[in-house]
């Protein structure tokens, strides 16, 4: 009878700890939170407002440099990108993936850097990236992994 009980008690605390998460609302919560981060990033912002979306341990890593690993870095990395002439970056998330436990997502994202030629005319590089989130203890979400590569032909 004992063992009934503690049985019985164990399934209903399992049961109430289980909390459904709403996958689309978190998705597009997130795809939302991507485009006000990028609307700063295009207007140049290198307030902190800008390094906010990262958590303090973030790894970004872009074609053909070393990964940028925590905030200060990642700060040194987006600080360096004003001396470029004509340097502007933006993206546009393309879809979100959120894990059934709502603590992890992805976003399959694509960005555009702009940046000036020899001769001063701008041209535009157009990239594949994925972001990995982690939602934080007070419920915010926070880029972990920002992966981006040069787009290249799509395979069928």
């Amino acid at each position: 009878m004992k063992f009934n009980f503690l049985f019985i008690c164990m399934i209903t605390l399992c049961a109430c700890n289980n909390q459904q998460v709403n996958k689309d609302a978190e998705g597009k919560k997130l795809m939302d939170l991507s485009r006000e981060w990028s609307r700063l990033a295009t207007a140049g912002d290198t307030t902190e407002k800008m390094f906010s979306y990262w958590a303090d341990d973030a790894v970004v890593m872009s074609p053909g440099q070393p990964p940028y690993k925590g905030k200060a870095a990642i700060k040194e990395m987006v600080m360096a990108t004003t001396h470029i002439p004509g340097f502007k970056i933006s993206w546009e998330p393309i879809s979100a993936d959120v894990s059934e436990s709502g603590d992890l997502a992805y976003l399959i994202e694509q960005n555009q850097i702009m940046v000036n030629d020899s001769l001063g005319h701008p041209i535009a590089e157009t990239n594949k990236a994925v972001t990995i989130w982690k939602k934080q203890a007070d419920g915010s979400w926070k880029n972990v992994v920002d992966i981006w590569n040069i787009k290249g032909e799509e395979r069928k």
